[in-house]
């Protein structure tokens, strides 16, 4: 009986642990050379802002002026 519950248990405890995995990150690169690395993919806002969530979960702002190009970190 208690293998039939430890085993949905360890699946599903190894599907969970993998999902924290799947986020992916962005490198905004900047024209002044800095390399900005965002947790999920930056947000274009109207005002000419670039909104992303920086490595320590904090919501930043950039200028889009100020903003090289964005690229995808494998």
């Amino acid at each position: 009986m208690k293998k039939i519950i430890l085993l949905p248990a360890a699946a599903l405890i190894c599907v969970a642990a993998l999902s924290g995995c799947t986020r992916t990150s962005y490198a905004i690169h900047t024209n002044d050379g800095r390399t900005i690395i965002s947790d999920g993919k930056p947000s274009e806002a109207e005002t000419g802002l670039l909104g992303y969530v920086d490595a320590n979960g904090v919501k930043q702002q950039i200028n889009k002026s100020d903003v090289k190009a964005v690229s995808e970190v494998p």
